[in-house]
C-alpha cells in the first residue's frame, strides 16, 4: 500500500490501542488508591512508583525473550494476553459490589479489592514492559532494506499512535472515574475508568494477530545484551584470577575478555560503557518526571477545576503531551538554530544538563503553588481544644459573651462568625443578650472538634443549642459537602438537585451531603403541603462546605443564606501549567535529545543495549521517589518538592563535569577501524599458513 508493507497498519493500530490502555489506567491509578483503597497520599505514591519502576524493569526479560526463544511475534502474543488478563483483572477488583451490600457505607471487604488490584498490576507491569522493545523493533522488520524512507516514516506513524493514544486516554478515563455508578453503593466508576483500557488491550491483541499471516517474522539470533553482559562478567573474574603482579597489566580492564572473545565485541562493549557511564546520574531526572501521575495528581486535587467546564485532577496530565506537540517543532525550528546562529556550541550532553535544570525549576515552581495551596487549607482544633462558631438566624441583633469572660461579639441578624479557637476546659457557657433576651447556655464540648451554635432570639427563648459539625478535613477532589438549617417555623421537606435530605423541623441541621465542584448550579428546593419553593444554588466551586439556612418563601421563590463552613479551593489548576510547561521542556531538551545522542554514540548493533539501559535509569528513578520519600520526614508537600529540586541541581551539576570530560566518537569510523584490523589479521593468518604449506612442502 503506497509502498508500506500492508501488515505495519496491524502494528500501528495495536500500539495506539495498548497505549490507550496504559496512559487510560495510569492517569487514575493514584487517585483510585487514594478514594477506593483509602491509602494515604505517601502509601498511594509508593505503590503507583512501584509499579511504573516494573514497567520499566520488564523490558529486559521481554527483550531477552525475544531475541533468544520465542521470537518478536510470539512474544507480543503471549505478553499481550497476561497483559489483557491484568487489566480485565484490575477492573474486576475496583467493583465495589464485590464487598458491599450497604448503599451508605465504603467497601467493607478491602483486601480482596487490594489483592485483586495487586495481581492485575502486576500482569500489566509484565505484559507491557514485555512487549514495549518487541513491537517497535517487529514493526521495523517488516522493511526490506532498500525501504529506509518508509521505515522511518513508519517509526513516525508509530510515535504518532503512542502520542495520540497517550492524549485521547488522558481526556476519556478521568472522565469516565468522574462519574458514579454500582448496583449497592454509587461511587467513583472506576470499573468503567479500567474496563474500557481492558477492553482496547483485547482490542489491541485481536487486531495483531489477525494480520499474522502479512507479517515478515525473524527467528530469534541470540540476545546481544546477554553477550555483552557475559562477556563484561568473564573480564571481571579473568581480572580478579589474575591479580597477581606477576601478570602483566592491560591496557582495559574488558581486554582480559580477549581470552574468549573477540576483539570487535570487546571494542564495541568498552563504547557502550562509555555512554552506559554517563546514565548513571540520570534517573534521578526520572525520580521528578514521574511525579506527574502521582504527587502532581494529588496537588490538583486540593485546586480549582473550573475553566469553564469543570476539569477533573487526574486530566491537568494532558498538559505535558499537549505540550509536547506544540513545544518540539518550536524547539527544533525555532530554539535550536537561534542558539546555533549566537554561535554557541550546544552539544547533546549541554542540552541535556539544561533538560535537567529545567526540571529542577518545576519542582520549585511546583513548591510555590503548594505553598499557595496549604494557605487555603482550614485550621482545625489541636489536642485540648475546640473551635466554635456563631449564627444569629434571627431579625435582632444579640451580643454573645464566652464564659468566664473570655470574648464577647456582636452578631446582627443572619450575620456568622468564624471558627474561634478556645482552650476546652476554659469553656463553660454562653452569654446571649439582645433588647428582649438575657440568657446563659451552659456548654459541655469536646476536645479536638469543632461546633456551630446557630440561635434565633425569641420571646420564647434561644433555640437550639450547639451542631457537632463533623468534617475533619478539607474535601478533596473538587468536592463539596453542603446540609441544611431550616430557618422556616414549620416542617420542610428539602432536596437538592436529586439528593433527598429529608424533613427538616424548625431549626434542624441536616447531615452534610457531597456534591461535586461544576461550571453550573443546583436547583434547592424546599416544599410542605400546600406549597413549594426554589431557587438556584449559587456556585459552589471546590472543595468547600456550606451550611445553607432556608430563611423565607416569596412568590414561590426560596429565599437562602449561605455560610461557608470550609472555604473553596481558591488556587486554580492553571497555576500548574507553568510547572508542566518547565517540565516537558526538560523532557524534550532531556529525553528526545538523550536518545539521539545515545545512538549516535553506540555501534548499530549495540543500541537495544543502550535501549535497555535508557529504561532501566527509568526504573530506578521511580525506586528513587520510593527511597525519598520514604527516607524523608517532611511534614509539608511543599518541601518535599524543594528537596527533589535540590537533588536534581546536584545531580546535574555533577553531570555537567562528568560530561565535560566526555569525548564524541563516530562509531562508523571505530566499526571501519575494526573491519580493517579484522582485513589486516585475516592477511596476516593467510600468510602464515602459507609459509606453512610451504614449509611442509620443503
Amino acid at each position: 500500500c503506497s509502498g508500506f508493507p500492508l501488515s505495519i497498519f496491524f502494528i500501528v493500530v495495536n500500539e495506539f490501542c495498548e497505549r490507550f490502555s496504559y496512559y487510560g489506567m495510569r492517569a487514575v491509578l493514584v487517585l483510585y488508591f487514594k478514594y477506593f483503597l483509602h491509602w494515604d497520599d505517601n502509601l498511594a505514591t509508593a505503590i503507583y512508583h512501584t509499579f511504573v519502576a516494573l514497567c520499566y524493569l520488564t523490558p529486559i526479560l521481554g527483550a531477552i525473550i525475544a531475541d533468544s526463544w520465542l521470537g518478536k511475534f510470539k512474544t507480543i502474543v503471549y505478553l499481550s494476553i497476561v497483559y489483557t488478563i491484568g487489566q480485565a483483572v484490575l477492573s474486576v477488583g475496583s467493583i465495589s459490589d464485590l464487598t458491599n451490600n450497604s448503599q451508605d457505607s465504603p467497601s467493607n471487604n478491602l483486601a480482596l479489592h487490594i489483592a485483586l488490584s495487586m495481581i492485575g498490576l502486576i500482569l500489566i507491569a509484565l505484559g507491557t514492559g514485555g512487549i514495549k522493545p518487541c513491537v517497535s523493533a517487529f514493526g521495523g522488520d517488516q522493511f526490506e532494506d532498500d525501504q529506509e524512507e518508509q521505515r522511518s516514516t513508519f517509526f513516525s506513524l508509530f510515535y504518532l499512535a503512542i502520542n495520540s493514544g497517550s492524549l485521547i486516554s488522558t481526556i476519556v478515563t478521568p472522565s469516565l472515574r468522574a462519574t458514579e455508578c454500582g448496583i449497592h453503593s454509587k461511587q467513583r466508576c472506576y470499573p468503567l475508568a479500567f474496563g474500557v483500557p481492558a477492553i482496547l488491550m483485547a482490542v489491541s491483541l485481536i487486531v495483531f494477530v489477525i494480520g499474522s499471516r502479512m507479517y515478515k517474522k525473524v527467528k530469534p539470533q541470540g540476545n546481544v545484551m546477554l553477550e555483552v553482559s557475559k562477556c563484561i562478567g568473564f573480564a571481571i573474574k579473568n581480572r580478579f584470577r589474575h591479580r597477581s603482579k606477576e601478570f602483566p597489566k592491560r591496557e582495559h580492564w574488558l581486554d582480559w575478555a580477549s581470552e574468549k572473545y573477540d576483539k570487535r565485541l570487546i571494542a564495541q562493549t568498552k563504547v557502550v560503557l562509555k555512554v552506559l557511564f554517563l546514565y548513571i546520574p540520570l534517573p534521578m531526572f526520572w525520580a521528578l518526571f514521574d511525579q506527574q501521575g502521582s504527587r502532581w495528581t494529588l496537588q490538583a486535587t486540593a485546586m480549582n477545576g473550573d475553566f469553564g467546564i469543570s476539569i477533573h485532577p487526574d486530566q491537568m496530565q494532558i498538559v505535558n503531551p499537549i505540550l509536547i506537540v506544540i513545544m518540539v517543532p518550536v524547539v527544533d525550528s525555532l530554539i535550536y538554530p537561534l542558539i546555533k546562529k549566537c554561535k554557541v556550541n550546544f552539544t547533546p550532553l549541554k542540552k541535556m544538563t539544561v533538560g535537567m535544570f529545567l526540571a529542577s525549576m518545576a519542582f520549585v515552581a511546583a513548591a510555590l503553588v503548594q505553598v499557595q495551596i496549604d494557605k487555603t487549607y482550614p485550621v482545625f482544633p489541636a489536642a485540648g481544644q475546640t473551635q466554635i462558631r456563631l449564627i444569629n438566624l434571627g431579625l435582632t441583633p444579640a451580643t454573645v459573651q464566652f464564659q468566664p469572660q473570655l470574648q464577647s461579639v456582636d452578631l446582627a441578624p443572619n450575620e456568622a462568625t468564624g471558627y474561634m479557637i478556645f482552650e476546652t476546659s476554659k469553656l463553660q457557657s454562653l452569654h446571649i443578650s439582645s433588647e428582649s433576651i438575657n440568657e446563659t447556655r451552659p456548654l459541655n464540648l469536646q476536645e479536638e472538634k469543632r461546633y456551630t451554635f446557630a440561635f434565633k432570639l425569641s420571646t420564647t427563648g434561644i433555640e437550639p443549642g450547639p451542631i457537632w459539625d463533623n468534617v475533619t478535613s478539607k474535601p478533596e477532589e473538587g468536592q463539596n459537602l453542603i446540609r441544611f438549617i431550616n430557618n422556616f417555623p414549620y416542617a420542610v421537606n428539602v432536596t437538592m438537585d436529586d439528593t433527598d435530605f429529608g424533613e427538616l423541623t424548625p431549626l434542624s441541621v441536616s447531615n452534610y451531603s457531597s456534591f461535586p465542584g461544576r461550571a453550573w448550579s443546583y436547583i434547592i428546593k424546599a416544599s410542605s403541603s400546600p406549597f413549594s419553593c426554589t431557587v438556584l444554588s449559587k456556585k459552589f466551586g471546590f472543595g468547600g462546605a456550606y451550611t445553607i439556612s432556608l430563611d423565607d418563601c416569596t412568590n414561590y421563590s426560596l429565599n437562602v443564606t449561605y455560610y461557608e463552613d470550609i472555604p473553596p479551593s481558591t488556587v486554580h489548576m492553571a497555576w500548574q501549567i507553568p510547572q508542566y510547561f518547565l517540565l516537558t521542556c526538560g523532557e524534550i531538551m532531556f529525553s528526545v535529545t538523550g536518545l539521539e545522542f545515545s545512538y549516535s554514540q553506540a555501534p548499530s548493533n549495540m543500541k537495544s543495549v543502550l535501549q535497555a539501559g535508557w529504561l532501566l535509569t527509568v526504573a530506578v528513578g521511580n525506586i528513587i521517589v520510593l527511597i525519598v520519600t520514604g527516607a524523608s520526614k517532611l511534614s509539608k508537600q511543599w518541601a518535599e518538592y524543594v528537596l527533589f529540586a535540590a537533588l536534581l541541581l546536584v545531580v546535574c551539576i555533577i553531570f555537567a563535569i562528568m560530561a565535560s570530560f566526555y569525548t564524541y566518537i563516530d562509531p562508523n569510523e571505530i566499526e571501519a577501524q575494526l573491519n580493517e584490523e579484522e582485513k589486516e589479521d585475516k592477511k596476516d593468518q593467510d600468510d602464515n599458513k602459507k609459509e606453512a604449506e610451504a614449509d611442509s612442502r620443503m
